[in-house]
């Protein structure tokens, strides 16, 4: 008979892994890969995240990496912008391939057909051969070639089937709107298989969001059918079940602590993974709040913790000299945690905005 795990202990388990329990001292590097990467949309957000995770955070914690070439942005799990370690690009990044083959088809739909993708990539390859370019600049490229198509669809093809990195710059966030991308085997210095093997993906996830089911995997990454690669690991899992009797799966000598232990107020960024990777995300925030942080245009905004739950929303308005953060709770908070959020809000925003000359934590 498999443990039963409670709601509130895969809160905690899954808080351990994501390092939201306490802020930890580590590199850049080894948090970026403890965390199987951080949702990078845009580009300020995983800054914020290593600032919530790691002690005494500065950005160049993380840029510096990222110019040694350590770490690199590029598009993987679900078809997004993440922020992971060299090394776990390239064991992923073949791995994520048929997702990102079958995300094209559904975006582009008819738009596809008739792209020569060999040919395509052949003719991406040799312009990013010669220097790391926008993609409007290899657009402009793809259209001398082939002047009568779609040359975003011939753009979105090439994205999903080329492995490419975006090219730091000497920005605030690292990287511009418009970044370059530049080819990962040059960047990297290493040839990119294209052969991956599931089961280390599967690894990765429950390393970083364990304990969990075989669909919260197939959520994370958008690459269905991993059922066989969870089934030819079991051996080696440790097997649990949630309150609803579902099979829950994790690696045996990973964090599972009590769900008494106490967890600290905590910022996430934009598009925070914690909130993206589990089918069911009761774990991290309450069904009847899940409403308050969907959009229109599938934007997830920044959310704080209580408790180890999302509790509600905030954003940074700047005023000339002023750098405000405005939170919006789900419901009304208690004092102490009120003096908790002032606390850790005025330290992010100080963060954020280190030029402004006063800072302000407001709530509505």
């Amino acid at each position: 008979m498999s443990d039963v795990l409670t709601t509130r202990a895969l809160n905690r388990a899954t808080l351990a892994r994501q390092m939201l329990l306490k802020r930890e001292k580590t590199t850049a590097v080894r948090a970026v890969e403890r965390l199987a990467g951080l949702q990078a949309q845009l580009a300020r957000p995983p800054f914020i995240g290593l600032w919530s995770r790691l002690h005494a955070f500065r950005p160049e914690h993380l840029m510096r990496p990222v110019n040694e070439r350590k770490i690199v942005r590029a598009t993987l799990m679900r078809g997004t912008l993440h922020v992971v370690s060299t090394r776990d690009y390239q064991a992923l990044r073949p791995v994520l391939q048929p997702m990102l083959s079958a995300g094209m088809q559904a975006v582009l739909g008819s738009r596809a057909r008739g792209l020569d993708l060999d040919r395509l990539n052949a003719a991406a390859r040799a312009c990013l051969d010669e220097r790391p370019c926008t993609f409007e600049d290899l657009r402009s490229v793809l259209r001398e070639t082939w002047p009568q198509a779609d040359e975003r669809a011939m753009g979105y093809a090439v994205r999903t089937h080329l492995p490419l990195v975006q090219v730091p710059a000497d920005t605030r966030w690292g990287w511009p709107g418009a970044a370059a991308f530049a080819l990962a085997e040059s960047w990297i210095g290493a040839r990119i298989s294209d052969k991956g093997d599931p089961r280390d993906l599967v690894l990765r996830y429950l390393a970083a969001f364990g304990p969990a089911s075989v669909r919260d995997a197939e959520t994370w990454s958008y690459l269905k059918g991993l059922a066989p690669a969870f089934e030819a690991l079991r051996p080696k899992l440790r097997v649990f079940r949630d309150e609803r009797g579902r099979e829950l799966f994790d690696v045996p000598k990973a964090p599972r602590p009590p769900e008494k232990t106490q967890a600290p107020v905590r910022f996430l960024p934009d598009y925070d993974n914690l909130l993206l990777s589990h089918a069911d995300r009761k774990r991290v925030i309450a069904d009847e709040y899940r409403p308050r942080i969907a959009t229109a245009n599938l934007r997830l905004p920044p959310t704080f913790l209580v408790d180890g739950f999302a509790a509600g929303t905030w954003k940074i308005e700047r005023a000339r000299a002023t750098a405000s953060l405005v939170l919006d709770p789900f419901e009304a908070v208690p004092r102490k945690t009120r003096t908790e959020l002032v606390e850790e809000g005025e330290a992010l925003v100080r963060f954020v905005e280190p030029d402004a000359e006063k800072f302000e934590v407001r709530f509505p």
